[in-house]
C-alpha cells in the first residue's frame, strides 16, 4: 500500500494514499470534530465543523473530504480554526431551537457537546428572522421537529443510500432549505417503513421515537392490571450503554433486576417468543419444502422489513412466512394461554415490549394482531426509553445485582437469544429445521456461514440428500439487491431471512444512539452481536426445539406447530400496499 507523509500539528503521520485528513487525524491521534460527517454514507463536508487549516491554502478546508499529498502541513487546532468553528456554531444556532432542559437528546446531543467544547452559549449571537415548522406527528413511530434541524443530511442519506427508501431530503433551497417529505406530506402518509435509522444517526433532537414512558409509568401504577413485560434478545447487548458502560457489554441480569425494581408484576423475556417463532417457521418451511409451497419463503420477524415488502415487493408478500414476529407470538400467548392458566381477563393484562426497534411502534397497530380480542402487545418502547425509565424511577443500574428472568415465558434457548444478530433467525431456523428433516441430531450447531454483519450471506446445506440454498440480508437495500436477483431468476433459493435494520436488530432505531466519531471509528453491530453469539455458546440448551416450556405449551394448549388453534393465535397476514399508503 501507498504511503503519505504529512504533518499534523507539527507531528509527522503517515497515512494510507487516498486519506482524507480526518482519517490521518485519527492516525496521529487527533479526533477532529464533525457534525455532518459519517463514512461512506454522507461525506459532503456541509457543516464546516471539521475545517483545519493547510499551510499555503487560501482557506480553512473541510478535513473530511480533503485529501492528503505529500508533505501537506496540516494544523488542527489554530486560533482561526477554533474561531471559525464556533462562529458556524453560533450561526447554526442562530436558527435552532435552543429548549436543551426539555430536548430528549439534553446531555446526548453532539451539537450541545460541541458548543460545550468551543465556549458557545444560548445567547443570540446572531439574531433575526428564524424558520419556524409544524412538528409532525404522523408516523406511529417517531416525531420529526424541525426547529432543531442543522441540516447535516445524516437521516436522508442513510434513508437512501443504506435502506434505499429515500423517503426524507432536502425540499426547497437557500435560508429555506428544510428537511421533508415530497410534497410535503406528513411522513406517516409515506412509505416511510418505520425503521428508525435516521434516528439512530441524527446528531440533535429533530427526530425522535414517539415515547410511550408515561403511559407505562401509568399502567404500572394501576392496581387492577397485571403488567407484564417482556425483552427482546438485542437490548440486553445494547442498554449497558446507556449507564457509560462498553459497547459489548451483556445487561440481561441487571435488566431483569431494573425492570422488577420499575414495579412490572412478571419480567419475561421475547427469546421465548422467539424460540415459538422457530418451532412455527421451521414447521412452516419444511411444510412448504415437502408439498411444493411458495419458495422462497422469506422470515417475517422483522416489522420494518415486512412493511418495506408490502411497499415495494407487494407480489413477494406471498413469500413471506404467515408467523408473527416473536415479540408478537409471546403477547399472544400471554393473552391467551398464559391468562388461561392464570385465571386472568386478557383485558385486565397489559403487555409491555421493550424492543430495539421503532417500527415495532406500528407493528402493534397492525391488523390481525389480537389473537384474545385485544391488542397482543399494548405498548412498545425503545431500549433507549427503557433507559429513561430506571433514570427517572431513581434506579442504579451498575449497582444492581444480576437476576433471572421469571417462568416460565423466561425460559430460552440460545437460538432464540442470536435472533438479535443478522444471520441468526437463518441459524435458529436450521438447528431445528435440519434435525426435522433428517430426524437426526446435528453434529455441530454453529451455522458460522450465515454469521457475520456484511450486508449479503449465501450458504449451501446439504440435508437429507437435498441441497437447501439459504440468503441472509440486512439493511434494505441489500434486501432489494437480493429480492431483484430472485425475480430475474438469477438466484434460487429455498429460504431468506432479512432484517430491516443492518447488521440486524442490535443495530436498530431504537438502540442507544452513538456520536458520529464512535459510529465512523467502531464496528458497533460486531461487538453487540457478539454479547449474544456468546450467550448462546453458554446455553445448555441452545436449539428451540428442545426448550422444555415450549414443549409444556404445545402439550397444554396449541397441540403441534402448525396446528390450528397455532395458526389462529400466533400467525398474520400481510397488505400489498401502494408507495403513499
Amino acid at each position: 500500500m501507498e504511503m503519505v507523509n504529512i504533518k499534523i500539528n507539527g507531528i509527522p503521520v503517515s497515512a494510507p494514499k487516498g486519506s482524507t485528513i480526518l482519517e490521518a487525524a485519527r492516525i496521529a491521534g487527533t479526533e477532529i470534530p464533525t457534525l455532518c460527517f459519517l463514512k461512506d454514507i454522507n461525506e459532503i463536508g456541509a457543516c464546516r465543523i471539521c475545517v483545519v487549516e493547510v499551510k499555503g491554502a487560501k482557506s480553512l478546508v473541510a478535513s473530511c473530504v480533503y485529501p492528503i499529498n505529500e508533505g501537506m502541513e496540516v494544523f488542527t487546532n489554530t486560533p482561526k480554526v477554533i474561531e471559525s468553528r464556533k462562529q458556524t456554531l453560533q450561526l447554526i444556532l442562530s436558527n435552532h431551537d435552543r429548549k436543551c432542559l426539555s430536548c430528549v437528546r439534553s446531555g446526548n446531543c453532539e451539537l450541545q457537546a460541541l458548543c460545550k467544547y468551543y465556549g458557545v452559549d444560548d445567547e443570540g449571537y446572531y439574531d433575526g428572522v428564524r424558520d419556524r415548522y409544524e412538528i409532525d406527528y404522523s408516523a406511529a413511530h417517531m416525531i420529526r421537529d424541525n426547529n432543531k434541524c442543522i441540516l447535516c443530511r445524516r437521516c436522508s442519506a442513510v434513508c437512501e443510500k443504506v435502506q434505499g427508501i429515500g423517503v426524507i431530503g432536502a425540499n426547497e433551497r437557500g435560508f429555506r432549505t428544510n428537511i421533508s417529505s415530497p410534497f410535503e406530506m406528513g411522513l406517516g402518509e409515506t412509505s416511510c417503513v418505520s425503521c428508525g435509522q435516521c434516528i439512530a444517526v441524527c446528531p440533535t433532537g429533530a427526530i425522535t421515537e414517539k415515547d410511550n414512558t408515561a403511559e407505562v409509568f401509568k399502567a404500572l401504577a394501576d392496581d387492577t392490571k397485571t403488567v407484564i413485560v417482556q425483552t427482546a434478545p438485542a437490548v440486553r447487548a445494547a442498554l449497558a450503554e446507556e449507564f457509560g458502560n462498553p459497547i459489548g457489554t451483556n445487561a440481561e441480569g441487571k435488566m431483569a433486576a431494573a425492570l422488577r425494581r420499575l414495579g412490572f408484576d412478571k419480567v419475561f423475556d421475547t427469546d421465548f417468543g422467539a424460540d415459538l417463532t422457530i418451532m412455527e417457521e421451521a414447521h412452516e418451511f419444511v411444510e412448504r419444502v415437502k408439498n411444493g409451497g411458495k419458495l422462497p419463503m422469506i422470515t417475517s420477524c422483522s416489522p420494518g422489513w415486512v412493511k418495506y415488502c408490502e411497499h415495494y415487493f407487494p407480489d413477494m408478500t406471498e413469500n413471506l412466512s404467515s408467523c408473527k414476529s416473536p415479540m408478537q407470538m409471546f403477547g399472544a400467548t400471554v393473552k391467551t394461554y398464559y391468562a388461561e392458566k392464570m385465571g386472568l381477563d386478557p383485558k385486565d393484562i397489559v403487555v409491555v415490549a421493550v424492543m430495539p426497534c421503532t417500527a415495532k411502534k406500528f407493528e402493534i397497530g397492525r391488523d390481525d394482531m389480537s389473537a384474545a380480542g385485544v391488542a397482543d402487545v399494548d405498548f412498545a418502547i425503545t431500549t433507549r426509553e427503557l433507559a429513561r425509565m430506571i433514570n427517572r424511577a431513581g434506579i442504579q443500574f451498575n449497582s444492581l445485582p444480576e437476576e433471572k428472568f421469571d417462568d416460565p415465558l423466561g425460559i430460552s434457548t440460545g437460538a432464540g437469544v442470536i435472533f438479535g444478530a443478522t444471520g441468526g433467525v437463518m441459524e435458529a431456523a436450521l438447528r431445528t429445521a435440519v434435525e426435522t428433516l433428517t430426524g437426526e441430531e446435528l453434529p455441530a450447531l454453529d451455522f458460522v456461514d450465515v454469521r457475520g454483519t456484511q450486508g449479503i450471506k449465501e450458504a449451501t446445506y446439504n440435508v437429507a440428500g437435498m441441497d437447501i440454498k439459504v440468503a441472509v440480508a440486512s439493511g434494505l437495500s441489500n434486501a432489494r439487491e437480493l429480492l431483484k436477483k430472485v425475480k430475474n431468476g438469477e438466484a434460487d433459493y429455498h429460504f431468506i431471512e432479512i432484517m430491516g435494520c443492518p447488521g440486524g436488530c442490535v443495530n436498530g432505531g431504537g438502540q442507544p444512539q452513538q456520536p458520529g466519531y464512535v459510529r465512523n471509528t467502531t464496528d458497533i453491530k460486531a461487538l453487540r452481536a457478539k454479547v449474544l453469539y456468546d450467550i448462546d455458546a453458554s446455553m445448555p440448551v441452545r436449539k428451540s426445539h428442545e426448550n422444555e416450556a415450549i414443549k409444556q405449551l404445545y402439550s397444554e394448549y396449541f397441540g403441534e406447530p402448525g396446528s390450528e388453534k397455532a395458526h389462529h393465535v400466533l400467525h398474520t397476514t400481510y397488505v400489498k400496499r401502494g408507495l403513499y399508503d
